[in-house]
């Protein structure tokens, strides 16, 4: 951010802060995330006052401004006009509509008289995704959609398993100078309207966090973006929350970074993720800043497309390019950046560095596991597929089977052969039949374990052996281990052969209807009846479900009629 967005940024703060507040009750439906940008540009662009609000303002602000920095035009359009009604109903209820605004019935009479015409302007966005021109108005340098096709076609991106990401998270320093800025500010914290900290309380910040003191002749709250970054990190983080009218305050988990528990460590991580953000260039320039605007999110993406490292030379060449190609600004502010920085990437570099996402050596910028990771979950939310799966020689047996699922055979198979390739067969097998048993509830990993441990032959019966004691799997146990002439192997009983039978029906409900009801019709009238004389007995998850929907879908009406005997039975005796 140039010092004049982040002046009007730290005014609003307190402000959306206290909205967020006060929408939990009054408005919940609104989403305030989207009053964000209306307000800023409000402040930027019609009125030196973020409380000031004028008719005259709004058509302006929405439907000239916002068109050219709406990241997602679809949701715009659904909710930025009740946003902004609830905004300002805020501001009225509240008292902190100063004069010479205009009334709270003038705004919103203004608000519906455009919002028709902001509407459409939100669908022409929509409409025209993918023309030059409108994507220089609309988009910017971290738009994936434009590299989707390039994202399709990578090759398998393998993922780190939890534990190893979650300690390179606890080394972020970035989280630890949000804990500590968080710490500081500590309990119901007053902020100003004006700027959130007086110039004494920003320098002691700054002291905390380890950032120099900037030489300026204006206020130091003006001249310290860093310090602001980092506060908004916190917020983001979830280390500091509003706790009423102009104030803030820690969390009260916040000084226990880094947490113990490596889940509550990655969802941390993960909630400051869109961080990223607050490395893009900030200039004097508003219009040359918008211009760079997800230069971070372009620079990851392209490592991710290059294999996770390239060439900083390169690397730079072509996002400067890809700047000059999107608007007519784009050269201006890359010279612009490179002038204020010396480099346009280091803000960039600086900002991913610290947030654990990446690693510069030389010449070269390459990802870490944690920025591999993170990419790949930024670009998943851009709803762009990624054939992303967990690195072969961290991925547990669970982990396999849930993955293979949704595999074809082809690449199912290599994925079983590479994992099994690490380890002896009969570890394997109890491995596998140990994650199946996790979830009696899952037949399709059942069926998928007990396929691969059948082929693994005499290495497998210890594993088999330990899962006859688990009631899921006994049945496929008994099986394989009479089929391998095992002594005093158990004969598989007529409730095993019925169990295998609920597993298979389970899967094939869960392929769709035609599959289901394909499958019953290959046993017949005859003997399906007779097994749903009996069958109902068996105490496997899914059997009720699955009696009501044969009742429900099978042609035959006297089946249909067993099945809800059935079902009456099975529920009369659960």
């Amino acid at each position: 951010m140039t010092d004049r967005i982040e002046v009007a940024a730290a005014e609003l703060r307190p402000l959306l802060e206290e909205f967020i507040v006060w929408a939990r009750e009054h408005a919940p439906g609104s989403d305030p995330d989207l009053v964000g940008p209306a307000a800023l540009w409000h402040r930027l662009a019609a009125s030196d006052d973020v409380r000031r609000w004028r008719r005259a303002d709004l058509r302006p602000v929405l439907l000239e401004r916002m068109p050219k920095v709406v990241e997602d035009p679809d949701e715009a359009a659904d909710g930025t006009i009740g946003a902004v009604r609830a905004y300002l109903t805020f501001l009225s209820d509240t008292d902190k509509l100063v004069e010479p605004s205009d009334s709270l019935d003038d705004l919103l009479d203004e608000l519906d008289e455009l919002e028709d015409d902001f509407v459409e302007a939100m669908e022409d966005l929509i409409d025209d995704v993918g023309d030059d021109d409108v994507r220089e108005e609309g988009g910017d340098l971290g738009d994936f959609e434009a590299l989707a096709d390039e994202l399709a076609d990578l090759p398998t991106i393998r993922l780190r398993p939890d534990a190893e990401l979650a300690a390179a998270a606890r080394a972020v320093p970035l989280i630890a100078k949000a804990r500590d800025l968080a710490v500081w500010v500590g309990d119901a914290r007053e902020v100003g309207e004006d700027s959130l900290l007086s110039d004494a309380e920003v320098e002691e910040a700054l002291g905390v966090i380890g950032l120099p003191k900037p030489q300026t002749d204006g206020p130091l709250s003006a001249a310290v973006p860093q310090l602001w970054n980092i506060w908004n990190l916190a917020v983001d983080l979830e280390f500091l929350e509003p706790e009423g009218a102009g104030t803030v305050g820690v969390d009260d988990d916040t000084s226990e970074w880094p947490f113990d528990d490596d889940e509550d460590v990655l969802d941390a991580w993960m909630l400051g993720l869109n961080s990223i953000d607050y490395g893009d260039p900030e200039l004097e320039d508003d219009d040359l800043t918008m211009t760079l605007v997800g230069l971070t999110r372009a620079l990851l993406v392209r490592l991710l497309i290059g294999g996770g490292s390239r060439n900083l030379g390169e690397l730079r060449e072509e996002l400067a390019e890809a700047a000059a190609d999107l608007d007519e600004l784009g050269a201006d502010a890359w010279n612009e950046a490179r002038d204020h920085y010396g480099d346009p990437l280091a803000p960039v570099l600086d900002w991913l560095v610290g947030y654990g996402m990446v690693t510069v050596n030389g010449d070269e910028v390459a990802l870490t596991a944690l920025g591999t990771e993170g990419v790949v979950h930024l670009v998943d939310d851009s709803d762009i597929e990624l054939d992303a799966r967990p690195a072969i020689d961290a991925m547990t047996a669970l982990e396999l089977l849930a993955f293979s699922a949704e595999l074809p055979e082809d690449e199912a198979d290599a994925e079983f052969a590479a994992w099994m390739e690490l380890r002896e067969p009969a570890e394997a097998a109890r491995e596998l039949l140990e994650a199946a048993a996790e979830d009696d509830t899952d037949a399709l990993i059942r069926v998928q374990a007990a396929s691969v441990v059948g082929t693994l032959g005499e290495a497998a019966v210890p594993a088999w052996q330990s899962a006859l004691k688990e009631p899921s799997l006994r049945p496929y146990a008994a099986t394989h281990l009479t089929q391998l002439e095992v002594e005093d192997a158990p004969e598989p009983t007529q409730d095993d052969t019925h169990w295998l039978i609920l597993d298979m029906w389970t899967i094939s409900a869960g392929l769709g209807r035609s599959e289901f009801v394909s499958s019953l019709r290959d046993i017949g009238p005859d003997l399906l009846n007779n097994l749903l004389e009996v069958i109902w007995k068996i105490p496997h998850a899914h059997v009720e479900e699955l009696l009501e929907l044969i009742s429900q879908v099978h042609p035959d009406k006297n089946v249909a009629k067993a099945a809800k005997r059935a079902l009456f039975k099975a529920r009369s005796t659960a």
